[in-house]
């Protein structure tokens, strides 16, 4: 048994380069089919292959089954992602298998089956791959062959589709006596390239890695064109009055406006983060008059349900109702989910059964709109969505030759709380201190707006990264990593217009916002009597004005979600101390500053904490300082621009120099939780000035 944790050892004895082809082999045709949807879900299914390696204990061959890892996703795959074990010992396990009603067991045996150290964690399906007297055995999820194992009639579609190529497997659960099902039938069916698995999936199997996965795509591609030749034009039924696609304009707007609200329901139990589709398969589903009826029926394949509950809450009001007619409707239909949902838990739980994960649903279908999905994280809720789309192209299939019939609600139950699925949700890492909390940063492309948007998003927030320049928003947002993490929207704080679009527009992404940073500015350094009309009125536009349109939105989008949240002010030490030659800069400061306390005043009681912070003078990597801003405070102050930040260091109390970061680890110490009963406070970071402390 290899010890938890191990470092991999994936060292090659001589003469094993026949088993490194097989690998090789094996990662290249996991990575070719994981990366067609048509084929596999994420993080679904599984591949194997057998061969031989030297024994660095005896010296001699042994025969080896290296199989994609638990968790793992075939089209990123990589020799990490596999578990590598001796067949020898795996088919052993049949002589000591305690039965289907004990075989949760056997995962731990597969441990004991380890070749080496290191490695993927062994899967549920390993045995599937063991057991199949072939070396090369793919198990996935097509949305095609999941449509003829979930039709009333599959068996005999599937015999009617490819003739005794492919038999027919009932639906069993995943594990081991499956495993043994699948050898025998294999065994009895000498001719077969693979199984179709009833409510599940299909299994293919060859002597090669290229024949197998000729064979799995034969599988798959055969299915697709039976389905089309065979499947009749409307399998969601005729449309449905009134529950057609709204305009793209009009549906964006509305799911806009809809999604803090759902945001907010899905999250009664545990925070979550929200994405939203159009996608036409959604559209499509949603206008036929029979989606009550599958949506009700909820999903088949394990890998589906678990990402999306047993079913999905949809809403039962045509597109263009108005909206808060809509709203209404879907708290209403909330709480009877949450209702069904324990009833639903209440119906199937024993003793021994984990504790309700929660009773929010994970899918949210509002016609003539689209689909909200929700998750732990952006990931999480975006996967969450791709699964449900899977869902409704399998319900297409079956519908369109049969009947959708998906497994007993008892085996969904039994599987979405399996003890080894509560296992594996106990060995994720700890969430991050901002985990599913979402963050819209202004002016966030550079400087201390962009450190803010790095720290944040470090710490777990999803982050939007708002900035006047579109371009540059993008690019800071993509530097952070995928559209999972950051997303970048254009947005001039001083249009009332704009910054709703970029709410919206972060509603859109992940459900809504609960972290926002006002922090947008620019500065002109000038005496009194040198300061234009315009130098007053840009500065209060894009500080004073601009801040607040951005609190008054974020305390919309707050409201609707429920949800609390914080607004963070990036005013300055100039707030309170009285430099000279800076009357429009420092005043706008002083506004910013007081408009903190009066909406932490106003806003507590929707549980939203508004918070400033007071920096010195950020000289290096400030936009604003590098904007021409520098050269006018190094002239007033008589020093080189060059050593202007030492001359700020020089003037405080500790003589250090305040850096863009320092200002975001005091926005992360403002908003990760350690402060929840602090509102209305302005941290100074500016190294200790005397004349700016508070009083």
């Amino acid at each position: 048994m290899t010890e938890p944790d191990a470092p991999t050892d994936h060292s090659t004895p001589q003469g094993d380069t026949v088993s490194d082809s097989v690998v090789d082999q094996l990662i290249a045709r996991s990575n070719a089919l994981g990366a067609d949807p048509r084929n596999t879900n994420f993080a679904g299914g599984n591949t194997s292959a057998a061969g031989t390696r030297t024994d660095p204990v005896t010296g001699g061959p042994v025969e080896l089954l290296w199989v994609k890892g638990s968790g793992g996703d075939l089209g990123t795959l990589t020799e990490d992602g596999l578990a590598v074990l001796r067949l020898d010992r795996l088919r052993s396990l049949v002589d000591v298998y305690p039965g289907e009603e004990r075989e949760d067991e056997m995962v731990a045996a597969f441990d004991h089956c380890l070749f080496g150290r290191g490695g993927a964690a062994p899967s549920i399906d390993t045995a599937m791959h063991a057991l199949v007297r072939a070396a090369h055995v793919d198990h996935l999820h097509p949305d095609s062959g999941i449509a003829l194992a979930t039709a009333e009639d599959g068996e005999r579609l599937t015999r009617e589709c490819f003739g005794d190529r492919v038999v027919w497997v009932p639906w069993r659960r995943p594990g081991f006596q499956l495993g043994l099902d699948i050898s025998r039938i294999a065994e009895e069916n000498p001719d077969a390239i693979g199984a179709v698995l009833g409510g599940h999936g299909i299994t293919s199997w060859a002597d090669t890695s290229e024949q197998c996965q000729a064979n799995s795509l034969e599988i798959i591609r055969t299915a697709e064109a039976f389905l089309a030749e065979r499947g009749r034009p409307q399998p969601f039924g005729p449309p449905l009055p009134g529950y057609g696609a709204l305009p793209a304009a009009e549906r964006r707007e509305r799911a806009a406006a809809l999604a803090p609200v759902l945001r907010g329901l899905a999250s009664t139990d545990h925070p979550q983060v929200g994405r939203f589709t159009d996608a036409d398969v959604v559209l499509d589903f949603l206008a036929g008059a029979e989606h009550p009826r599958l949506a009700a029926l909820g999903t088949s394949c394990p890998d589906h349900f678990l990402r999306t509950k047993v079913r999905p809450l949809v809403l039962d009001l045509p597109a263009d109702a108005p909206l808060d007619d809509a709203v209404t409707r879907l708290r209403e239909l909330h709480e009877a989910y949450r209702d069904d949902y324990r009833a639903y838990y209440e119906r199937h739980a024993d003793p021994d059964s984990p504790a309700m994960r929660g009773a929010d649903p994970a899918i949210v279908l509002v016609p003539g709109v689209g689909m909200f999905s929700f998750g732990k994280d952006a990931k999480t809720a975006r996967v969450a969505g791709e699964f449900y789309v899977n869902a409704v192209n399998v319900m297409r299939g079956a519908e369109a030759v049969s009947t959708y019939r998906p497994i007993e609600e008892s085996e969904k139950f039994r599987i979405e709380y399996w003890a080894l699925e509560e296992a594996k949700l106990a060995r994720l890492p700890k969430p991050k201190p901002l985990a599913t909390r979402v963050a819209l940063v202004t002016g966030a492309a550079g400087g201390i707006g962009r450190a803010i948007a790095a720290r944040l998003a470090a710490e777990g927030a999803c982050v939007v990264v708002a900035d006047l320049d579109a371009d540059r928003a993008c690019a800071a947002a993509a530097e952070l990593g995928g559209t999972d993490i950051a997303v970048g929207v254009a947005c001039d704080v001083s249009d009332a217009d704009a910054v709703a679009r970029a709410f919206a527009e972060a509603s859109l992404a992940f459900g809504g916002v609960d972290l926002v940073v006002n922090n947008a500015g620019l500065s002109i350094s000038k005496p009194l009597l040198e300061t234009t009309e315009r130098d007053w009125d840009l500065q209060h536009d894009v500080m004073a004005k601009g801040s607040f349109l951005v609190s008054r939105e974020a305390a919309r989008v707050m409201t609707a979600q429920g949800m609390g949240g914080d607004i963070v002010y990036i005013a300055s030490k100039n707030a309170v101390f009285a430099g000279p030659n800076n009357v429009a800069y420092s005043a706008v400061k002083a506004d910013q500053a007081h408009q903190v306390r009066l909406l932490a005043a106003e806003l507590g009681g929707e549980g939203i904490r508004v918070n400033g912070v007071n920096p010195d003078g950020v000289v290096r990597g400030s936009g604003i300082f590098a904007g021409g801003w520098g050269a006018q405070r190094a002239k007033v102050y008589g020093v080189e621009e060059k050593d202007l930040g030492a001359f700020y260091a020089q003037r405080t109390i500790l003589g250090r120099e305040v850096l863009p970061e320092h200002v975001a680890n005091a926005v992360f110490a403002l908003t990760a939780g350690e402060l929840s009963h602090t509102t209305g406070l302005h941290i100074p970071v500016d190294s200790g000035v005397a004349a700016a402390f508070l009083r």
